[in-house]
């Protein structure tokens, strides 16, 4: 089987929808043939090159099968940090909207990353990748990453004890854990005006 053909079959099992590296590929052949095998599944439809280095298999939309989308800005980033190992989560604005801090939704979707800075378009969907240090990204996989990030976004004096108890419950921690989850955000790099507060909903939780 050529080159071309082990691409051609590997492209008929991937997801529809889901942005790939073609990375992933150069082990059916040399980097040359993988990647004119690619070039001309994108000419004849079959894949669409949505960033740098990265395809995915478009899918009929569900309303008008006769019409196919690819995928969307966001989940090419994400298959981009995966891709080189980087961590990327939800900027603190956008952190503190989901959790109720904020009623107002950001503007543009933007993502902090310990990678470089990119812009990401699918359509007229833009996302936004800002390098941040290396302090915001804490506990990035975690629940109380998403609520110390959203610190950055509001002052303590806005978020009352109930709100607080709120984005506990939205981030699905159980009030038997919420008092060691402020403990510890309370002891992270913080502007004291956060950690005396986080100490005050400490003792009410």
């Amino acid at each position: 089987m050529s080159s071309a053909e082990k691409v051609s079959a590997r492209i008929q099992r991937m997801k529809r929808g889901v942005p790939f590296a073609i990375s992933g590929f150069y082990s059916l052949g040399s980097r040359a043939s993988v990647e004119k095998a690619m070039s001309r599944l994108a000419k004849g439809g079959v894949v669409s090159r949505v960033a740098k280095g990265f395809y995915v298999r478009p899918k009929p939309l569900k309303s008008i099968p006769s019409i196919s989308v690819t995928t969307s800005a966001k989940q090419v980033a994400q298959a981009w940090a995966k891709e080189h190992g980087y961590k990327l989560v939800s900027q603190g604005e956008e952190s503190a909207y989901r959790l109720g801090f904020q009623t107002q939704a950001p503007v543009k979707t933007i993502l902090w990353s310990n990678g470089p800075s990119r812009r990401f378009e699918i359509g007229k969907e833009v996302v936004e990748v800002r390098r941040i240090t290396k302090q915001k990204l804490r506990w990035a996989e975690r629940p109380e990453g998403e609520l110390y990030r959203s610190f950055f976004a509001v002052s303590p004096e806005s978020v009352e004890a109930s709100q607080m108890m709120e984005a506990l419950k939205r981030l699905s921690i159980s009030k038997k854990e919420s008092k060691a989850v402020l403990h510890k955000l309370s002891a992270a790099p913080l502007p004291s005006e956060w950690q005396q507060k986080l100490e005050s909903f400490e003792k009410v939780v």
